[in-house]
């Protein structure tokens, strides 16, 4: 998974397709929990790009977003939110792959 660069990365990237934006930390011991998933789940959604914000390098981006926890995720079509998942709680593999099935729902 890249790792956003710039915030006029982000702004692109929003308008580019369906791209999932995972807000994280190097701190972050929920984060840390889960990025071992990150490849098995990127694999099985192909139709999305993934990228990584460090909220800590992006904190102004998190706070447009209303990213007060993390790990947190939000996704994007063509520059439209479809979904977020975003809370203080440690996530499960299984409830973000649930997340990111219910998008498309």
């Amino acid at each position: 998974m890249d790792t956003l660069k710039t915030k006029e990365q982000f702004n692109e990237l929003i308008n580019q397709g369906k791209v999932i934006f995972v807000f994280s930390a190097d701190w972050c011991p929920d984060c840390r929990v889960i990025e071992p998933f990150y490849p098995e789940i990127i694999k099985a959604f192909p139709e999305y790009t993934f990228m990584m914000v460090d909220r800590d390098e992006f904190i102004d981006v998190c706070q447009a977003h209303d990213v007060f926890g993390i790990p947190s995720f939000i996704a994007f079509d063509n520059g439209k939110e479809i979904g977020r998942f975003v809370s203080k709680d440690r996530k499960t593999k299984e409830e973000i792959i649930q997340f990111i099935q219910g998008l498309s729902a």
